[in-house]
Parts: structure tokens; C-alpha cells; sequence
């Protein structure tokens, strides 16, 4: 499925820009602020203004990127990605283990 950009314009601190962004991050950045009760053009000022390189439309990408992550590792009671899939691995091998044991127990 191709995503497609779309190119906005959007009032950051008093001043008009567009910013091009693929739909899935507009739809994102969209949801964020409604969770955050601010407005669009206020959230992405807020991120503009902590962006230390790289153009707006990156730093966006980044910014929901990064909200997506820690609410993933909230759900995940604080642990990483990479945390949850290294558990997950370990308790697959261990469930292995002891499927392989019992079977060749009968």
C-alpha cells in the first residue's frame, strides 16, 4: 500500500508553513495532539522548537515515532521493544525445553 505525502500548510508561532507529510503521520500527529487536548500547529510548535537539526517535516516523523514507542513501552510496563521480544524469546525457549522434556518422558 503506497502511502502518499501531503503537503499542509500550518501556522507555527505566528508564522505560516507547510510541512509534507506522509497521511499515516498527519492521521498520527492528529491523535497525539487530541490526546494532549492541544492543537495541531501548538504541537508542532512545541516540536519545532526542541528539533536540533533536520527539517521540520523529519523532526515530526521522529517526534511520533518516539510518542508511539514510549507508549508501547508503557503498555509493556516500562520495558523497550527489544526488552518485551528478548523475554518473550526466553520464555519461548524455555516452554521448548519443557514440551521437549515431557514428550520424551511418555
Amino acid at each position: 500500500m503506497k502511502s502518499l505525502i501531503t503537503k499542509r500548510s500550518i501556522v507555527v508561532t505566528g508564522h505560516r508553513t507547510s510541512v509534507s507529510l506522509e497521511d499515516a503521520f498527519w492521521s498520527a500527529l492528529k491523535e497525539i495532539a487530541k490526546a494532549r487536548n492541544v492543537t495541531v500547529s501548538n504541537l508542532v510548535a512545541a516540536i519545532d522548537a526542541e528539533r536540533q537539526q533536520g527539517n521540520l517535516s523529519s523532526a515530526i516523523r521522529l517526534f511520533v515515532l518516539g510518542d508511539y514507542r514510549k507508549q508501547l513501552s508503557d503498555l509493556n510496563g516500562g520495558n523497550s521493544p527489544a526488552e518485551v521480544e528478548a523475554a518473550t524469546q526466553t520464555e519461548l525457549r524455555t516452554y521448548q525445553v519443557h514440551r521437549t522434556n515431557d514428550l520424551q518422558r511418555t
